[in-house]
């Protein structure tokens, strides 16, 4: 299996790039937390998914029709994985791409999950030129919710139990944001 050290993005404090073998123990770590998979999709998890999770994201590429590619957020400093932010290229329109994010408890609030997303923003509308950014909230997440809102996407809607998760019935806000729109607030 190789091992890539693919570098996507880097801010001042962050680095945006592949998952390597190191950040298992991490990536456990924050995911298992049942704080952070309260509105995800996975409940319980086991350093062997993590395990396998990583492995099948190091010889993944991003830009996929029709996946999820998760991008691991680590410090600059430490290169300490801290979370991930992944983005879905559909199948049936790729210019659309769907933003997911996680991220470590001990890390939120710091503005972490913001200043990576804003980079991955430019790279899906700068590198990937994409035309549009979708993202879907659980209506109860309101720090998911607040991170939207706070990089500017628009909320475009509310569905009603839009999915079954966990055995429940889940309602949904979506946004959105454009590429244009990304451009002209970049200026």
């Amino acid at each position: 299996m190789k091992k890539s050290n693919e570098v996507y993005c880097v801010t001042e404090r962050l680095v945006i790039r592949n998952f390597i073998l190191q950040d298992v123990h991490s990536f456990y770590h924050y995911r298992a937390n049942p704080d952070v998979s309260r509105f995800q999709s996975w409940a319980n998890y086991t350093l062997q998914e993590a395990e396998a999770f990583i492995n099948k994201q190091i010889v993944h590429s991003p830009n996929q029709p029709g996946t999820w590619f998760q991008y691991a957020i680590a410090l600059t400093e430490s290169d300490q994985l801290i979370g991930d932010c992944a983005i879905h290229t559909r199948a049936d329109e790729p210019q659309i791409v769907e933003l997911g994010f996680t991220l470590a408890p001990e890390f939120q609030g710091k503005g972490y999950m913001n200043e990576a997303l804003c980079a991955l923003m430019d790279y899906v509308f700068g590198a990937l030129n994409k035309h549009k950014l979708i993202a879907f909230a659980d209506v109860r997440n309101t720090k998911s919710i607040q991170v939207l809102e706070r990089l500017g996407m628009r909320r475009e809607g509310h569905l009603l139990e839009n999915y079954m998760s966990k055995g429940f019935w889940i309602d949904e806000f979506q946004y959105a944001m454009l590429q244009s729109e990304w451009l002209n607030k970049q200026q």
